[in-house]
């Protein structure tokens, strides 16, 4: 979100909205098609940008396309014809994925934690459910013997949250500093296709649940990226300026959280 521009969007006979709110405080609602472009169904999202822009989503294989908010359905069509040999490639490349299977909680699993593999060892215990971290090797979890699955899924992500929370106050101060910028409020919430998001108005940013798993300079990277959100609101030119002079290193951090995306299904750029 942004100063002028809020999205929402819901299923209603499959049809989607977005509410713009403009600087008098009224709000238009606008009508979000899905176009379709040939065999390519396109998801439109209108939003107050100078130019037009295409994600292809590994989650779902899903193409949309940000567009300023007067663009005609012909320069849409147009412009993502002129792309189609791209977004087929990048189908089937996330087609030919294999996903992993969904955990099960048991002893012998491998779970990630700040980039390294972790063998989960699973304890029955009588007491309060718990993890400990035998850092570089194991992750026991304590369960009761009648915990399920997802019961048994819940304490290890009430774990992963508890420690990106610990680490996140020190991490956002130290680049709070360095990129000139001050947060009003964080927080971090499980998200499936964004590694971040920026409330510029709000001053506040979320981070994705998942950055636990990745490596410390990931972290930092999305971090950094939405902290520089406070001084540019889009992905032009100045904003990955800023980017170089701040964080010289983004391009290696943010090709570790590329090469996850089979994993996680979030798309890179939507931060």
């Amino acid at each position: 979100m942004n100063d002028w521009y809020f999205r929402g969007c819901r299923r209603a006979t499959d049809q989607r909205f977005q509410l713009l709110l403009f600087g008098n405080g009224s709000l238009t609602r606008f009508y979000m098609p899905e176009l379709q472009i040939g065999d390519l169904r396109v998801e439109v999202v209108r939003k107050n940008i100078r130019s037009l822009r295409l994600t292809v989503y590994a989650a779902d294989n899903r193409i949309r396309v940000a567009v300023p908010t007067r663009t005609s359905a012909t320069d849409v069509e147009q412009f993502v014809q002129a792309r189609r040999t791209w977004i087929l490639k990048h189908q089937a490349r996330f087609q030919a994925r294999v996903r992993p299977a969904a955990p099960l909680y048991v002893s012998g699993e491998i779970h990630y934690y700040q980039g390294v593999q972790h063998i989960l060892q699973v304890h029955i215990t009588s007491g309060t459910p718990q993890v400990v971290c035998h850092f570089g090797q194991t992750l026991e979890l304590y369960v009761r013997a009648t915990d399920s699955v997802e019961q048994r899924g819940k304490v290890l992500t009430a774990w992963y949250r508890a420690q990106l929370k610990q680490q996140l106050p020190a991490l956002i101060a130290q680049w709070q500093h360095v990129v000139g910028v001050q947060v009003q409020e964080w927080g971090v919430k499980q998200m499936k296709t964004r590694w971040g998001t920026c409330n510029i108005r709000a001053k506040r940013i979320w981070l994705n649940l998942d950055l636990i798993k990745r490596t410390p300079h990931c972290l930092e990277y999305v971090v950094v990226h939405e902290l520089v959100h406070l001084h540019e609101r889009l992905h032009n030119a100045r904003f990955w300026g800023l980017m170089d002079q701040f964080m010289p290193d983004w391009r290696t951090f943010r090709n570790q959280l590329k090469e996850s995306l089979g994993e996680s299904g979030i798309e890179l750029d939507a931060c």
